[in-house]
């Protein structure tokens, strides 16, 4: 049952609207395709903020469109960026070039399921060839980067940093090895500062926590003995919130708060017999607990990020 003002699309009119749908937005991204491909000016209707990009699964996700066919061409650059993070323009013109091959055959009266046919022993063949050509260097160590780094300098190749490619492929294939086969890209946590050059970009050896240190605190530490924990160091100001507190002097308020910071003192003196001399807390610090650390040679950080800290330190924490 159709809705009102729908129409239908049946036998030779479907396929060809099929056809043609696929094949325009094919052309649409092919000239973004390789290293020598051309950007493309994308301007919101609405808005009209502008974004200039080669990127296919960009551009197709920017467009309306109200084709079929077309939009499993857009469903399957978003699989492609989604499940490998690059090939979404060259998906995206293979499949729309077999089609325009396909066409070609339906017009001399081949059957569409014997087309099909054809096109999976197609792809059998190509896989076996393939997996015949490729060649596993995962054991040696020296050889692996190398390839990893000429398959990142194919990728960046039609990026914005072509000219730089060289450089930032090294870069991110050595982090990408510091994961230790880990595929969690969360891992690597990219910090960005205004200024400079895209060249001064650089891979710490170690990690970065983009925090304050504590006053007074030591701000350079090496043969860190470091405490990773995710517990209130702010209870030096009284918690009465959602409970009742009744004094019959200025006194007793004051021995509250004394009782307080007492308790905070026996939390740090707990914390510093772990030998440390590095305190990373997920929590706020508060000022208190920080001059309790100041005056003990500690370095305390707040705020600071789990699971980078842990996976520098390649164990896992149970909360």
């Amino acid at each position: 049952i159709l809705q009102e003002n729908a129409s239908e699309e049946r036998a030779e009119h479907a396929r060809l609207a099929s056809f043609v749908g696929a094949i325009a937005v094919g052309d649409l991204v092919k000239s973004t395709l390789g290293p020598k491909g051309m950007d493309k000016i994308l301007q919101s209707v609405g808005s009209g903020d502008i974004m200039v990009t080669n990127d296919g699964a960009t551009i197709l996700k920017s467009i309306a469109l109200d084709n079929a066919a077309a939009k499993v061409l857009v469903n399957i650059s978003k699989v492609q960026d989604d499940e490998v993070g690059d090939g979404t323009t060259s998906v995206c013109v293979l499949a729309s070039e077999i089609l325009r091959e396909a066409e070609k055959l339906v017009g001399q009266k081949i059957h569409p399921q014997t087309i099909i046919d054809g096109y999976r022993i197609a792809s059998a063949a190509a896989y076996t060839a393939l997996e015949a050509s490729a060649i596993d260097n995962s054991q040696n160590k020296e050889q692996f980067r190398k390839d990893l780094i000429n398959i990142a300098r194919t990728t960046l190749s039609s990026k914005v940093l072509s000219q730089n490619k060289d450089y930032f492929a090294t870069l991110c294939v050595d982090a990408v090895l510091r994961l230790k086969g880990s595929t969690n890209l969360d891992n690597i946590q990219i910090i960005k500062k205004h200024g400079g050059k895209l060249t001064d970009s650089y891979l710490d050896e170690g990690f970065i926590l983009d925090k304050k240190i504590g006053v007074n605190q030591p701000k350079r530490m090496e043969n860190a003995k470091i405490l990773v924990a995710n517990t209130p160091m702010d209870t030096d100001k009284i918690k009465i919130f959602g409970a009742r507190v009744r004094v019959d002097a200025t006194g007793k308020l004051a021995e509250l708060e004394r009782a307080e910071r007492e308790k905070m003192k026996a939390k740090v003196e707990k914390i510093k017999a772990h030998g440390i001399n590095c305190f990373v807390n997920r929590q706020l610090i508060y000022n208190w607990p920080e001059q309790l650390f100041a005056d003990a040679g500690i370095m305390a950080i707040e705020h600071a990020d789990f699971a980078g800290v842990i996976g520098e330190d390649g164990r896992e924490l149970q909360m």
